[in-house]
């Protein structure tokens, strides 16, 4: 089937319309981000984004551009905001470039009623996980509470890689449309 095909199902909403083009193009966007980012776990986290975001506005695919094209702009974009993040939370930290006054040292321990609201996000959350199918409910454990990676999940579950990135995008997804509600 050629990618314009799967595209055009993709934008039917089938499920192995979007399958197919995460597998397609899985390494041209994960490669991409490897050599911006030099580190597999950032690389991973914004190839995931990059599908969901793309599978979520694949209505606005303007067919006169290459998928990949439009997939690495989107990844791109990611990654800039990504960095963008970043580096307005280190600026915001405060500097004290003079050496004759005393350096504040801030105390960024979470105050006990931060620890309260910390652990009743939680308990909300894991109630939220708990409202998803078994299989999304594991592969969320796995990758955010185990801290596995992509192939350990995969060796854990006995599923091929891209099935266990699908899942988990997923997974994500459903998740976000139970806590929106």
């Amino acid at each position: 089937m050629e990618i314009k095909e799967i595209i055009e199902k993709a934008k039917k909403n089938d499920q192995s319309a979007f399958n197919a083009l995460l597998d397609f193009f899985w390494n041209d966007v994960y490669g991409f981000q490897l050599k911006r980012t030099e580190n597999e776990n950032d690389a991973e986290d914004i190839a995931i984004q990059t599908f969901s975001k793309a599978f979520d506005k694949i209505g606005t695919y303007n067919e006169t551009y290459e998928f990949k094209t439009w997939l690495i702009t989107i990844s791109k974009n990611i990654h800039i905001d990504l960095v963008r993040k970043r580096k307005s939370s280190i600026q915001n930290r405060p500097n004290q470039s003079n050496d004759d006054h005393f350096h504040d040292i801030i105390d960024e321990s979470p105050s006990p009623e931060d620890k309260l609201i910390t652990e009743q996000n939680l308990a909300k959350l894991l109630r939220d996980i708990k409202k998803l199918k078994p299989h999304y409910q594991e592969v969320i454990n796995l990758r955010y509470f185990q801290e596995l990676t992509y192939k350990e999940i995969s060796e854990e579950l006995n599923e091929p890689i891209n099935n266990v990135k699908v899942k988990l995008l997923r997974a994500k997804k459903l998740l976000a449309e139970i806590i929106i509600k």
